[in-house]
């Protein structure tokens, strides 16, 4: 599993790393930074895509031979990330590397669930959340930090040899089987998705995902605009809360123990939420960095609890199911990541996050409907067990 967790890490890291950038990007091109925040959009949207797709373009593929791969070509971008010139070409590579991501995600989730007892489904769920929370936050400190040091292509550069290490670690790792992702059939998908509580927690994922990459793109702009000093290093820095994120992940499932089930768990987590979004508004960095600790560790907790409810619902097609997660997932990302902007713009750091607050309501909603359903479902169990 130490191959597996490490190359989550780093497409994570891949999938993050211009986002401290942005606005240093924005002055150095001459760009909008909406322009500028379609860095990490354009990567979103074939992750929200692909696996309705890869079907058609990979059949069924062991998981170590599409990870290497997926590994091995993303290494290629990444040094072309530190070659090319002008902006348009980045967004063409970053597209690229947007189609190359979900193939590893997703065979890296359908990889864990497969050779994970049902029993410890919600443990090993968990370990490999807090691998792509640490993705996340490494992507971005180290990119800043490099940044600040050297030019910011040598962060794509250093991620690519670190790929390449990866790409020589999978192939000593042994096959479990088949990824079935890319070609779920839609029997398949319409089995998944005719479940109540499936579509109620996939709508869920999408919007609470668009809150949070809304605020993790245009969070540095926010920097910027509160104080002169914020080079790409302290940028970096300011993801710190990322790693409330590793603690809550690790520690979900005696959360869940505690607070008395996964539904409540992913209730009390949006609450915690809007709760940060509120701390947010206040126009001081440290309030904006303390809000990430909360904002972070309620996000992954309700992530967390998501990924591994689903798989315990769930115990059939699980490339299916977890190919969907990763459409919902990334495309609340993609609409997030962009479309919020023009509420900053227009409205100015206040406007934003009132949207964002309304999205993670419709999101509390829908977790509290889950629950309802989960009560049914239990109660009509129960009776014809009797």
């Amino acid at each position: 599993m130490a191959a597996i967790l490490f190359t989550t890490i780093l497409a994570l890291s891949a999938l993050y790393l211009p986002q401290p950038l942005l606005p240093f990007l924005s002055v150095e091109f001459g760009i909008a930074r909406e322009t500028a925040a379609l860095l990490t959009t354009i990567a979103f949207i074939p992750l929200s895509l692909a696996p309705l797709f890869y079907g058609a373009l990979l059949e069924t593929i062991s998981a170590r031979r599409m990870l290497r791969l997926a590994v091995l070509l993303l290494a290629v971008t990444e040094g072309l990330m530190f070659v090319v010139e002008p902006f348009a070409w980045l967004m063409v590579i970053r597209l690229l590397q947007g189609l190359l991501i979900p193939a590893m995600l997703t065979s890296l989730m359908t990889y864990t669930s497969q050779v994970t007892a049902k029993n410890d489904m919600a443990r090993a769920m968990a370990w490999y959340i807090a691998a792509t929370i640490l993705g996340g936050f490494a992507g971005r400190a180290l990119s800043g930090l490099i940044a600040s040091l050297l030019h910011w292509r040598f962060s794509f550069l250093l991620l690519g040899f670190g790929l390449l290490v990866a790409w020589f670690w999978l192939g000593r790792i042994a096959d479990a089987g088949s990824v079935k992702v890319a070609r779920p059939n839609l029997k398949a998908v319409g089995k998944v998705l005719a479940d109540p509580m499936v579509r109620t927690a996939y709508a869920m994922v999408f919007c609470f995902f668009l809150a949070f990459a809304a605020m993790m793109n245009y969070l540095p702009f926010r920097l910027t605009e509160l104080s002169p000093n914020a080079d790409e290093f302290r940028i970096g820095l300011a993801y710190s809360g990322y790693l409330m994120g590793i603690v809550v992940s690790l520690n979900a499932v005696r959360i869940h123990q505690r607070f008395g089930g996964a539904e409540r768990v992913m209730v009390g987590g949006l609450v915690f939420f809007v709760i940060a979004l509120l701390v947010m508004t206040v126009p001081q960095v440290a309030a904006l960095v303390g809000g990430m600790f909360l904002l972070c560790g309620a996000s992954f907790l309700t992530h967390a609890t998501a990924t591994g409810y689903l798989n315990r619902h769930i115990s059939q097609h699980k490339g299916v199911v977890n190919g969907l997660y990763v459409a919902f997932y990334y495309g609340g990302g993609a609409v997030g990541s962009y479309l919020p902007g023009y509420a900053y713009r227009g409205f100015g750091w206040g406007g934003f996050i009132t949207v964002l607050i309304v999205v993670v309501l419709i999101a509390l909603l829908l977790a509290v409907r889950l629950s309802r359903l989960a009560a049914i479902l239990r109660t009509e169990q129960n009776a014809v067990a009797l």
